[in-house]
């Protein structure tokens, strides 16, 4: 059991990743800017990460690990996207530093590397190549977390998130799709990796048209069950559009165009 708190956990992924940590034997609190209505909700306390000072200190002072989730959840402008990304970041590293909590796991994106052109596998040894000021800002705060791991021994975990979806809707997400119980599996098994380090992983499913290198995770302990490819023949019933052909052309799909 792993005393986890966790940033944004109001948010698209930490509503499902709350309950899901807690199902699998973790405790878990949270903190978001608003309170949802979940049968865990008690566990979660309202404040603003970017202005309180004290209120992630209050929340994980008897953690063993932090999730950072909390994020402006898509493009904006720079400013925003360095108080978001970077800044955020920045904000949990230190309160782990100053509180003794060893781990970190950290939800980056694919969109670090989205002007990455489709082909081979792509693996997390690939350049950086942002598709976006949203992807600058999620690599930017990756070499933060490299910064920690090297200078202050930070075990971390950085999670090049692909398509968190109930379901994949579209053709790319046949390959991209992150699923509800996959993204449990991922975050625990970075929780109880006992040689953590500094990892970067690909968060997608067990997709049979994965272009992302799952071997990352799986050295971790990840392994996926689901597949995109049970949706497969509902998606390609409908003929293919110009922006699904502009998709295709790199990895951050549409955030590439």
């Amino acid at each position: 059991m792993v005393r986890v708190a966790i940033t944004g956990a109001a948010g698209l992924i930490g509503r499902h990743l709350v309950p899901g940590l807690l199902g699998v034997g973790h405790d878990v609190c949270g903190i978001d800017l608003v309170r949802p209505e979940a049968p865990w909700a008690d566990r979660i306390t309202v404040a603003d990460l970017a202005a309180d000072d004290g209120a992630l200190a209050t929340v994980a002072a008897r953690c063993d690990a932090i999730v950072h989730l909390a994020a402006i959840a898509g493009e904006s402008d720079f400013e925003s996207a360095v108080a978001s990304h970077l800044g955020l970041t920045h904000r949990v590293l230190e309160a782990a530093r100053q509180l003794g909590i060893g781990r970190v796991i950290y939800a980056s994106s694919n969109h670090a590397v989205g002007f990455t052109l489709r082909g081979m596998p792509v693996t997390i040894e690939m350049p950086v190549r942002p598709d976006s000021l949203y992807g600058v800002g999620k690599a930017a705060a990756e070499a933060l977390c490299s910064l920690y791991h090297d200078r202050h021994g930070l075990a971390i975990a950085c999670l090049r998130i692909g398509s968190f979806r109930l379901r994949p809707g579209s053709r790319r997400e046949l390959s991209t799709w992150l699923s509800v119980p996959d993204a449990v599996r991922l975050v625990d098994a970075c929780l109880t990796a006992p040689d953590l380090g500094f990892a970067i992983v690909y968060g997608i499913s067990n997709n049979t048209r994965a272009w992302w290198d799952l071997a990352p995770g799986r050295s971790l302990g990840y392994h996926p069950v689901d597949d995109a490819e049970a949706w497969a023949v509902e998606i390609e019933a409908t003929p293919p559009t110009e922006d699904d052909e502009l998709d295709s052309r790199h990895v951050g799909g549409s955030f590439a165009r």
